[in-house]
Parts: structure tokens; sequence; C-alpha cells
């Protein structure tokens, strides 16, 4: 169905291309946008089918990312972001998935993770009020999944810390208005969120530690590889491919603006040798990294099905693999903007959004190498990295 859904999303390209503008000067996505993304089924690719979901191999919903990020970069992000959440939302009770989409499949789940809120205990639950940013496509959802620590009986964190992911119905929590004025991915609305004293159930919640060591898949008697792939495979998944998708959107730009440009010297671009090296350098290095990240992911799911569990230094290169693909597939994309010329930067030239797009993308928490690498490296070298922060999302 990925195929199928990648080829809709193909027969509506102009018109999701067409938007991209839109999107930006709303600084969320059109409904116009959104709506191509529900035709089409694109969030629904890693949905449960008991709930109207595809449950396609991840590999195929990466692709289809890819796909929607080379016509418009904010519509491409927020179908990599908003299109993992039915992923994890099939680890949850039933109670909630049932809430969810008992009335229809096109349900969709905002997020962030990051636990900025925290969660008191009390009876049959948790009391949770916070603060996050980065609740991409959140205008268009209905639910959303939230990162909180586990609070004392006065409402500060607990020790030792424990993380959760608290599930939460549209009428608990507030979306900041104007709080998305950003250079890049603007149509993507990433606005922030408030909870102030919210009632959580303890069924509509995660232990983060049981999504990212496999425990909750399990718990769940999920049988299906895609969801035995580990939360750090899986959940960046959908952020690097749209980095990537965005970065052949650039280069699409670029070919069709260059073909007939001549320079101001009166050089053709056909005919200058240095340009012409660049964009076959750079055209390798995007499909390079769109190989890349394809090629881990399929790995790790055939390791799954195959009854393997990835150890954490098999994690490490993961993540190493996902993050050196964002890197390198911008920096690609760079040289051949480089090579644009000004007018390339001008407001009507698409080349500048993806540009633009590309660089916010990368500045995303997932693709910060230092971390990553630090860990892998050690790994390499048969060192147990040290408990805490360094082994966050491997």
């Amino acid at each position: 169905m990925a195929a199928r859904a990648l080829d809709a999303i193909m027969e509506r390209a102009e018109r999701i291309r067409g938007l991209g503008p839109v999107n930006e000067a709303l600084g969320r996505l059109d409904d116009e946008a959104a709506r191509a993304l529900r035709e089409t089924g694109v969030i629904r690719l890693l949905q449960p089918e008991a709930h109207g979901g595809l449950e396609v191999h991840p590999r195929e919903f990466a692709e289809t990312v890819m796909g929607v990020s080379a016509l418009d970069g904010s519509t491409g992000w927020v179908a990599g972001i908003v299109g993992v959440h039915p992923w994890e939302m099939a680890y949850a009770d039933p109670r909630v998935r049932e809430e969810i989409w008992s009335g229809g499949p096109d349900v969709w789940i905002a997020s962030p993770y990051a636990p900025m809120g925290v969660a008191r205990p009390v009876d049959g639950g948790y009391v949770f009020s916070g603060r996050w940013q980065f609740s991409s496509g959140t205008d268009h959802c209905d639910w959303i999944f939230l990162g909180g620590m586990l609070g004392d009986a006065d409402g500060k964190v607990a020790r030792p810390p424990r993380s959760l992911h608290l599930i939460l119905p549209r009428s608990d929590y507030e979306i900041v208005e104007d709080s998305w004025d950003v250079a890049g991915l603007k149509g993507t609305g990433s606005k922030d969120i408030i909870v102030r004293d919210a009632f959580v159930p303890a069924y509509r919640t995660l232990e983060y530690t049981k999504v990212v060591d496999g425990s909750a898949a399990r718990d769940a008697g999920l049988a299906n590889p895609s969801y035995l792939m580990p939360f750090s495979c899986v959940f960046p998944l959908g952020i690097t491919a749209a980095v990537i998708g965005i970065a052949e959107g650039a280069l699409h730009h670029h070919l069709a603006y260059q073909r007939d440009r001549v320079q101001i010297t009166g050089t053709k671009i056909k005919d200058d040798p240095y340009v012409l090296y660049a964009i076959s350098e750079a055209a390798e290095e995007i499909k390079a990294s769109r190989t890349a990240l394809l090629d881990n992911c399929s790995r790790v799911y055939d390791q799954v099905a195959a009854g393997h569990e990835p150890t954490f230094a098999e994690r490490a290169t993961g993540r190493r693999t996902q993050v050196r693909a964002a890197w390198r597939a911008v920096r690609a994309m760079d040289e051949i903007v480089a090579r644009s010329g000004g007018n390339a930067m001008r407001s009507d030239n698409p080349i500048q959004r993806f540009w633009r797009d590309a660089h916010v993308g990368l500045a995303h928490a997932i693709h910060v190498p230092g971390a990553v690498y630090h860990v892998s490296a050690l790994t390499d070298l048969d060192i147990e990295p040290p408990q805490g922060p360094m082994r966050s999302m491997i």
C-alpha cells in the first residue's frame, strides 16, 4: 500500500508543490495540504490494521515521507512526525486506542516527547502540567503524546527520575498561537503546547524506558516486526527521511533552474564544468544518504524479523548512520545552492525555501552528532558508554 500511497501523492504533486508558499505564509499546513495527506493515507502507513491502518514496512514509510518532502518540506515534515505516532500508539492500552480511532482511522496524534511536564500521581492516574515547544502539525491533530517526568506528592520531579509518555485529547491542552516564528519549516506549525492540571488516567501513559528498550512492544503481544524495531530506529526515521527528501527537492529545483541559466559572465551553465561537477557530486551524495537511511532501516527490520533483538552497540551504529545521512544530504545541497547564484535567494524561487527548510530540519535534536558519534565510537572500541544523557535516544 505504501507504493500506492506514494503513487497517490505523485498524482497530487503539483497541488502539494504549489501549496508550499501558502503553508509558509500561514505558519501551518493549509487545510488542503493536510487533506492531501489524509486522502492518500500517508499518516496511516504505520497505524495498526485493527484501527484502519496499513502496517507497512517502515522503509516504505520513509520512502513516502521523502517523496512528500521533495514536493514541499513542511508537508513532508508533518508526514514524518505525525506519521510515526500511530506506530507507538500500537503499544498503548487498547482503551486509549479505541478512544482515538473508534470514530474513524484518520484521527491524527501530535507530540513532542521532550519531558517538559510533571505528572503528579493521584488516584487512578496523574495530574499533569507543563509547556512544550515544537508540536509539528498540531493544528490538524486531535490527540497528543507529551513527555513528562514522574512527580512526587508536591508536584516536584521524583527521584530517581522516571520519564513517561502521556496521551491527552485536544480538550486537555492549549495550542499557543504565534509561537512558531522561525527561518525554515514555517509551514509545519510546530507551535507551543500548554497543559494546566489535566487529569491523565494511568491507562493513557507509557513508560519511556519500556518504549525504548522494546519491552512495551513485547508486553503488548505485537508480532509484526515493524513494531518490534527499536524506538531509536523508527522515531527518527520520519524526521531524517524528511530532511533527505527536502534535499532531493532542492536538487530538483536546482536542475530546473540551471538548465537554461546563463551566468553574468555569459557562460551557460551547461558549458561550466565546475558547476556540472558540483551537480553530479551533490546528486550522488544525496542518493547515498537515501540509500544509507533505507538500508539501515531494512537491516534492522530483517534482524528483528529473524528473532534478533538489536544490542545497544547495534542501536548506536544505526543512530550514527541516521545522523550522518542527514548531514551528508544537507551538505551536498549546500554545494549546489552556493552555485545557484543570487537569484536563487529571491522569495519567488523555491530553492531558497528548501534550503532554509533543510537547515532547520537538520537542527532537530535527533540530528545532533556529538553524543551519538561519541557513544558509537565507544561501542566500536568495546567500551561501555556511561549512563546518563549521552545514551539518550539510542
